[in-house]
């Protein structure tokens, strides 16, 4: 889409929010303390939202989906349930105290501008080097001077930096020369936007980057799978490439399609265990970020009675992106199929505790992903795998 127009489309739609809060007859809910619990979808958050009366309009992201939902939000004396569909926004007011006007948005994580085609098919090739911890690793230049290199985590969301990364390879700091001089304590919740980011022939403008602690080993940072919204993201292992279409692409001869669900904004596909004439069957977040093969949530394998007397092949400590760590057994699931596709002796993670998610997850890592060619289709929704040059290596978990 020309520049231009995404300009009036940014334009447009901002004078309709400023307009729909000019209307004097706005759906107001009452509160007496900050905090609010939202059910988003049927997932209960207590006391995640908190009111602010400064910000005009204060916008809660609905969690992602196609479908329609509804939203409800709680105060501790009152609630308001919202319907939220693909591109819709609703606004309403909270009267905190009886006196401050708490202007909020509920919006749907499909932008409208997303669901906008383009006529001109576009084809973004970014090349790609495949670590030796198995991340997705490009090369991504900051405002034209600074190069940083970044993994694609397709269970991850926007643009993360390591702290170490945005304190000694970018000037995104306010007070950045005095904190790397070491005469102030650098200020990561309070980053300038990134006036251009690149990678390849894929271009951001104007965006904003969060801090992040861990990230794959050697990276700079991680980018999330919600920066291509209503595209089709290609991974192309034999040609070490990532490509994204603004349409599905015609010759998909050798890939078989199946369905990408979302939980809490993060996509997952089923997978299935054949062990012992019985089958197991979960859905799986896409951890490319993860250098393991296959990582069981503790509260599924404990509703399906997994085995555990699988073959043990060690114990472990797993560390998540946020630093928390996990005791963990590695075991050697027999037979597991994905898309139709049969995979022998995987090196299966067993989490032990709870889910660092809070909700039952399982996760595909990117040392059993990266044996497929992959279309990820986030405007239908749909995955496309086909068996790649990896597929015989050996499991990095395998011993």
């Amino acid at each position: 889409m020309p520049a231009h127009i995404k300009y009036i489309l940014f334009f447009v739609s901002l004078l309709g929010v400023q307009a729909s809060f000019a209307q004097s007859k706005l759906p107001v809910i009452k509160a007496t303390s900050k905090s609010v619990s939202i059910n988003d979808g049927g997932f209960l958050d207590k006391n995640a939202w908190s009111l602010s009366p400064g910000i005009r309009p204060d916008v809660y992201t609905a969690d992602r989906s196609r479908q329609p939902k509804w939203v409800t939000f709680y105060t501790d004396i009152d609630s308001i349930r919202v319907k939220v569909t693909p591109g819709s926004t609703f606004n309403f007011v909270v009267v905190l105290n009886g006196k401050d006007s708490c202007f909020t948005q509920i919006a749907s994580a499909i932008s409208p501008a997303s669901m906008v085609k383009n006529n001109v098919a576009t084809h973004d090739t970014v090349p790609f080097i495949l670590t030796a911890d198995n991340a997705i690793s490009i090369k991504t230049i900051l405002n034209d001077t600074d190069t940083l290199l970044l993994h694609f985590d397709a269970s991850s969301f926007d643009f993360h930096f390591t702290q170490n990364a945005i304190l000694k390879k970018t000037r995104l700091l306010a007070n950045h020369a005095d904190a790397l001089a070491g005469k102030a304590t650098p200020n990561y919740n309070k980053l300038n936007k990134a006036a251009k980011l690149q990678m390849g022939s894929l271009v951001w403008h104007n965006v904003e980057v969060l801090p992040t602690k861990i990230t794959a080993d050697g990276m700079d940072g991680r980018f999330g799978w919600n920066l291509f919204e209503g595209k089709q993201v290609e991974l192309d292992y034999d040609k070490n490439i990532m490509i994204v279409h603004s349409r599905l692409p015609k010759a998909l001869k050798g890939y078989v399609k199946s369905k990408i669900g979302f939980a809490r904004s993060f996509p997952y596909i089923n997978g299935t265990f054949e062990i012992d004439g019985k089958k197991y069957t979960g859905n799986f977040t896409m951890d490319t970020g993860s250098g393991q093969a296959l990582i069981l949530d503790s509260a599924w394998v404990s509703n399906q009675h997994f085995p555990k007397d699988l073959k043990l092949i060690k114990s472990s400590i797993l560390r998540d992106p946020r630093g928390n760590q996990y005791e963990i057994k590695i075991v050697q699931a027999p037979l597991y199929r994905l898309n139709g596709f049969a995979l022998s002796n995987i090196p299966t993670l067993l989490l032990a505790g709870k889910n660092p998610m809070g909700f039952e997850i399982n996760y595909l890592g990117n040392d059993l992903m990266k044996r497929f060619n992959m279309i990820l289709d986030f405007e239908k929704d749909n995955i496309y795998l086909k068996p790649n040059k990896l597929t015989p290596l050996k499991y990095k978990g395998d011993s």
